[in-house]
Formats: C-alpha cells, structure tokens, sequence
C-alpha cells in the first residue's frame, strides 16, 4: 500500500459525506487539510476521485472502484475492533490442544464436555497426532497444550498427571481356541500370534517394541494399524492379537468378547497428563484450561 492510512480515511469519509465541509467537521480537521489530503492522494494514484456539483462532491469512476475496496477494508476493521472487544468482555479466546485419536476419545472428552459448558465463549481447535508429533507441535508453538503419554525428556515442558495406562494384549475366545488345538502353550502364544501394533511413529507403539524385544519375543507375523479402535475392532473379529490399553476395553474383557493374555513379565504402567511449554506465559484460555483440569475430576458436573 502506497498511501497512509489517514489518507484513505479522508477519501472514505469524504466519500460519505459527499461535502468536504461535512466531513471536516466529522474528522476535527481543516477543509484546506482535507482538499491538500485528497489532491495528494489522486496525485499519487494518478486519477481524479471526485469531481465538483452544487451539493459538493461526487466520486468518479475511478473514485468508486477505489471506495468500494476501501469501504470494505474499514468495515473489517470496525468488525474486527467489535469481536476483539466483545471477547475481552465475554472472555472470548481460543485454545488448540493436540492429542492422539485414542486419548481423545477415551480421555480428552470427559474434560473437554465439561470445559466447554462452564466456558463456552473459549473455542477448542483439536489436532489429532501421536504423542510425538504433538510434542513437536507444542515445540513449534502450533499448539497451547496436548494430552501425551508422558516422555522421557521433558525438557522445557511442564507435566501434569492425570491417571496410569495399562497396555495388554488381548485376543477374541475363538482365536486363542484356534491356538491351542494346534497345542500352542500360553507361554508362546504372542510368539506364534499375528501381533496388531499401533504403527511405528506412535510412542505406544515404540514402548510395546521395546518390551518384546527385551523380553525376545517375535511374532510370526505383524500388522500395524493406525489407531486404537481399529485394533479392537482387528480383535473383535479374530484376525489376531493386538496391544491396546486396558482401561479402553474393559467392557469388552467384563462379558467375555476379549481375553487378556497372561504375560510372564507385564508391561509397566505409563503415565498420562496435558502438558504445555514452561518458558511462555500462558494465554488467557490456556490459563482458564489450565484452572479447570487441575481441579476437575471426570465424576464431577460442576463448572
């Protein structure tokens, strides 16, 4: 933009008034400041914008095409100014939170459910990524704050626990059957199984491979699936046996569909929480978020 800001806002107001008399008086500025503010704006833009009738001014064609553009550009900015102080005084605001597919649909909604009726003028954006790509977000400053499975490093971030994960391995009754006619011990079922595995960038993925390789397990074969609900629907049918979270298919383990496989050595709880950067102050609906979990809990209907 070749012109200043003022210089438009005199054309625009100019514009309106259709009298240069008018919109000095509007502007709290001289008519000779108008006139020397419009010659210099046509000058620049090398057009006439407004030519002279009995009642004042009129716009050109030239000066229409131009105060349609700017007419638009100042309505944006007092629709703009209107939102911004309608959410300072709503407390209007917008927070992105990142977390995977399986954490946010068995843990993130209890919270968020309840966050959204006591603050309903705070807007959640929700990016849906494995623990390890939600840490680069947060790193990056794409997001205000994730729900992970807690790393090692927690470098620069601030932790908040909310609760353990239990990862199992579990099979549907007709294929642990279909095992054992073929005389396979408990102990060597995982190792003559087709395992379902998260795929390789999720961190429950690279937790599970690290236990069945410092225990020497290998499957007679893998398939790696995108999320959890999958490997229990993979299960429920029979294709296999898949690792997923015990919290998440408890019903399933409670009427039978399911059966646990016994392990020699279990698979060390992990823990769960929100986490966000420690070095930056939060926002302010980072800060409300920030208030809520810390002393909400999911049985309670209490803002």
């Amino acid at each position: 933009m070749n012109q200043n800001l003022s210089s438009y806002w005199i054309f625009y107001t100019v514009a309106n008034t259709g009298n240069i008399s008018r919109a000095a008086k509007e502007l709290y500025i001289s008519q000779p400041a108008i006139s020397k503010s419009i010659q210099k704006l046509e000058e620049n833009l090398g057009c006439k914008l407004f030519s002279r009738s009995s009642r004042g001014v009129i716009l050109t064609d030239e000066g229409q095409l131009l105060y349609g553009h700017v007419k638009d550009a100042f309505e944006n900015l007092s629709l703009g100014e209107e939102k911004l102080k309608r959410s300072i005084e709503l407390g209007v605001g917008h927070l992105q939170i990142g977390v995977s597919v399986t954490l946010c649909k068995y843990m993130l909604l209890p919270y968020l459910k309840e966050f959204i009726r006591c603050n309903p003028h705070i807007s959640i954006s929700i990016n849906c990524q494995s623990t390890n790509e939600t840490l680069q977000l947060l790193d990056d400053n794409k997001i205000d704050i994730g729900l992970i499975g807690k790393p090692d490093n927690l470098k620069n971030i601030h932790f908040y626990y909310l609760d353990n994960i239990e990862d199992i391995f579990v099979s549907n009754p007709d294929y642990l059957a279909n095992l054992q006619k073929r005389g396979i011990p408990q102990s060597k079922i995982l190792a003559n199984s087709t395992l379902m595995l998260l795929d390789k960038n999720n961190m429950t993925r690279q937790y599970i491979d690290d236990y069945l390789q410092e225990n020497h397990i290998t499957a007679a074969d893998y398939i790696d699936i995108s999320n959890m609900d999958l490997l229990i629907d993979f299960v429920k049918i029979g294709v296999g046996v898949a690792c997923v979270i015990k919290s998440f298919v408890s019903e399933e383990l409670k009427e039978g569909s399911l059966i646990e496989i016994p392990l020699g050595i279990p698979i060390h709880q992990r823990e769960v929480g929100f986490a966000y950067k420690e070095n930056q102050k939060p926002s302010k609906s980072l800060q409300a978020f920030i208030d809520f979990y810390e002393n909400f809990k999911p049985e309670d209907k209490k803002c």
